[in-house]
């Protein structure tokens, strides 16, 4: 069985919701642990520094070594979070393409995983980015097909074509 679920895509593309949706419709507790969750945990002075990140007015985000190092903790932390038995949901922006993916592979070896996709237009994200009003406009556009690039997927769905909990049955039908 299916013992992390791994959903990766831009800004806005419905992660969050889909997660949610996976909670309601999943038969099992799982837990929903994403990137924001990092960030939300870290202290504000790394959201000012050049070590931390920096989300810039124009929507790029600049991770600089310290969040690495704190980023690679959390990864080893949710993977062992795993391994002592939760389920787990990862809500994740791969800014860094296939070698985000392999930072995780590489913590989650062993586990069983289920790597999905989670793909929107850009111009459908940027509509959500600017409704949510809690990110920098042009995130979601620049992020929209970045994180996909040599992305090795089990699943793909799309948001701008299907609701949250459409996507989050389609999932679950993989978890068999």
């Amino acid at each position: 069985m299916t013992e992390v679920i791994v959903l990766n895509g831009g800004s806005s593309s419905g992660k969050s919701g889909i997660a949610r949706c996976l909670q309601a419709v999943l038969p099992d507790p799982w837990l929903a642990l994403g990137t924001d969750t990092l960030v939300d945990a870290m202290p504000a002075s790394m959201r000012a520094s050049d070590g931390g990140i920096e989300f810039a007015a124009d929507g790029q985000v600049v991770a600089g070594p310290e969040f690495r190092t704190l980023e690679a903790a959390w990864i080893e932390g949710v993977a062992a979070m795993a391994r002592a038995g939760a389920r787990i949901i990862v809500d994740e922006v791969f800014l860094g393409g296939a070698d985000s993916q392999k930072r995780w592979q590489k913590a989650l070896g062993g586990l069983r995983v289920l790597w999905v996709g989670v793909r929107c237009d850009s111009a459908v994200a940027a509509g959500r980015e600017v409704a949510r009003g809690d990110r920098a406009i042009g995130m979601a556009a620049l992020q929209a097909d970045v994180v996909h690039r040599g992305m090795v997927y089990d699943l793909e769905v799309d948001t701008a074509h299907a609701e949250s909990m459409k996507c989050a049955r389609t999932i679950a039908a993989q978890l068999g």
